[in-house]
């Protein structure tokens, strides 16, 4: 693999490390090796975000060509500090990997992707198929450099952990390699391995099942079965074939489903073997809801029906995809929570999920919001607090001034529409700091001159304007603000309904029109409660008029032989506390 920073100006051979300390005063122990800089420090940085860590720390290893050594320089850490150094005990300095079995574990399988990510995306396989396949191994022992290299790269910083010389761990690896590499050829030569396009995947799982290396045996034959697929997305659709021939039941149906489920996951796990499952054309939003879909079919169709806003962002899954997603349904939960689990890691970034589009970015999120919290509610899929966290820091995007400048159009909305808006903004921003500024980009708004000047100058008249401020004054109150925040907004748009009413003298007037005093009444009524106009100077001038007139006799006389109007003008004077 090749990644910016490889080699220094002067040929110096160059790689990055990560250290992670899992608890506050725990020795620091080695998580990554790589030539890419920017890979290591998203790294560190996304252990942090996450939490998993209580530290991190990232070195720059810079071999010297003519002393063979390396020297180190730290360029991050975060997190706790250094622990008070402590007497010093003895450590376990055996290599971690001792025998060719330790090169299939999880682990280490994780570690040989990292260590090979560029050569096994040009030959376009999986750390699992390169364990199991002759032609592979064989490729990577002619390719020159590649293995060597990374063998380098983990026993380095291997040897620098575990106070060992790197020497006799690359001695150590390189014979385990060996070891592994003969092994896998001598196996393929006596001509063992299972061929699942002769004998078939049930009859082949069925008559390995009692071998001590099962797995390894039945492994070969399914990498060797995917190996003719051009591309990620017909690797997974031979690895689902295999999985629908599988064994009805018993334990060569586990063994089966164990065996497919590894490339799967490494396959899924990739973002190019992804992107080419849920569409390469995807923004990272649509690239997020997909995934979302993918993991939780079937309750995220069901929401889908329920709901408009989500069926809105999600996009459609191609063949391959659906019929990955009924399987991912039932089978292969490890490889359906770490898909669901890259979304959250995914949101926690700061990629834009709508380049270009911020109230697209809106839509998509909380589309997903709901999708995800849908999901974490019905099963063990995901923490419903880690999906919470992600979107706490996901909505601090969205109240930078760039993003909130970039939503309201640059001055191309009228000022009401900027305020809607906002309110809406708002509503989809979630955690206490990231209301709190939403809602001052509101009160900013409400503030402004040209939003009074709008309601007071423009074209509708004045009981339109003020049943639209009363509709903004509502909006205000249901966006989640807390009421030290929302009230003086709230307040604001008021005192801006005050100036309209006095404008136009619209309360004065409806007091002298000629109409029934039980229709004034219940016009002045739904003016002072708020529903015809906001809260404010123009209700309250609107509450005494009311006042006045329901005390006269006449009204109580005319609404008397009303019983309809009665009862209505009865609820909008308890609604707002006067006495009848």
């Amino acid at each position: 693999m090749r990644g910016k920073g490889d080699f220094s100006v002067q040929g110096q051979q160059v790689h990055y490390e990560l250290f992670i300390r899992r608890t506050p005063g725990a020795p620091w122990a080695l998580d990554m090796a790589t030539e890419n800089r920017a890979a290591v420090i998203a790294t560190a940085e996304e252990l942090m975000a996450e939490g998993r860590t209580a530290a991190v720390r990232v070195t720059k290893e810079v071999l010297d060509p003519e002393t063979r050594e390396f020297q180190s320089i730290t360029i991050l850490t975060l997190g706790s500090k250094e622990a008070p150094k402590k007497r010093k005990v003895a450590e376990d300095k055996d290599p971690l990997c001792v025998s060719p079995q330790d090169l299939y574990t999880i682990h280490a399988r994780e570690r040989i992707g990292r260590l090979l990510e560029g050569w096994l995306d040009r030959q376009g396989a999986t750390p699992f198929e390169l364990l199991h396949r002759a032609d592979l191994v064989e490729a990577l022992e002619a390719s020159g450099t590649d293995l060597q290299h990374a063998i380098q790269k983990v026993a380095i910083p291997e040897a620098q952990a575990r106070g060992l010389s790197v020497h006799e761990l690359i001695r150590t690896f390189t014979g385990l390699v060996e070891r592994a590499i003969d092994r896998l050829l001598k196996d393929f030569r006596k001509g063992g391995m299972p061929d699942l396009d002769k004998e078939g995947f049930a009859r082949a799982a069925e008559r390995v099942s009692h071998e001590p290396e099962r797995a390894y045996l039945l492994g070969a034959g399914v990498a060797a079965s995917i190996a003719p697929a051009r591309s990620w997305s017909e690797k997974v659709s031979r690895l689902l074939d295999l999985a629908d021939a599988a064994p009805v039941t018993g334990p060569p149906r586990g063994l089966a489903l164990q065996v497919i489920e590894q490339p799967l996951a490494e396959i899924l796990g990739s973002r190019s073997g992804l992107d080419h499952i849920i569409g390469q054309e995807l923004d990272l939003g649509g690239q997020l809801a997909a995934m979302t879909r993918l993991a939780a079919c079937d309750t995220v169709d069901a929401l889908m029906r329920a709901e408009p806003s989500v069926a809105k962002i999600m996009p459609p899954l191609s063949e391959a995809a659906t019929r990955l997603s009924q399987w991912l349904a039932d089978d292969f939960q490890s490889v359906r929570a770490a898909i669901a689990k890259r979304v959250v890691r995914e949101l926690s970034g700061q990629r834009r999920l709508r380049p270009g589009d911020a109230a697209g970015e809106i839509e998509v999120i909380r589309g997903l919001a709901m999708a995800l919290t849908a999901a974490a509610g019905a099963g063990a899929l995901l923490n419903l607090d880690d999906v919470q966290e992600a979107f706490v820091k996901r909505s601090r995007m969205l109240v930078t001034s760039d993003f909130v400048e970039a939503y309201l159009g640059g001055g191309e909305k009228t000022a009401r529409e900027e305020i809607e808006a906002l309110v809406w903004l708002v509503e989809n921003v979630i955690g206490g700091a990231n209301k709190r500024q939403a809602g001052r980009y509101l009160a900013a708004g409400v503030a402004a001159l040209r939003f009074e000047k709008e309601f007071r100058y423009g074209p509708d008249t004045a009981a339109v304007k003020l049943q639209k401020l009363a509709a903004l004054q509502r909006s205000v109150a249901r966006a989640g603000l807390a009421p030290e925040d929302y009230e003086p907004i709230q307040a604001k748009i008021g005192d801006v309904g005050g100036l309209v009413e006095a404008d136009a003298r619209l309360v004065p007037t409806l007091a002298r029109t000629p109409a029934p005093a039980p229709q004034k009444l219940l016009l002045l009524l739904k003016l002072a409660a708020g529903e015809t106009a906001p809260h404010g100077p123009a209700a309250d001038r609107a509450r005494q008029e009311a006042m006045r007139l329901a005390r006269e006799n006449q009204t109580r006389v005319e609404l008397a032989g009303d019983p309809a109007r009665m009862d209505q003008v009865r609820e909008l004077i308890q609604q707002i506390g006067m006495a009848a």
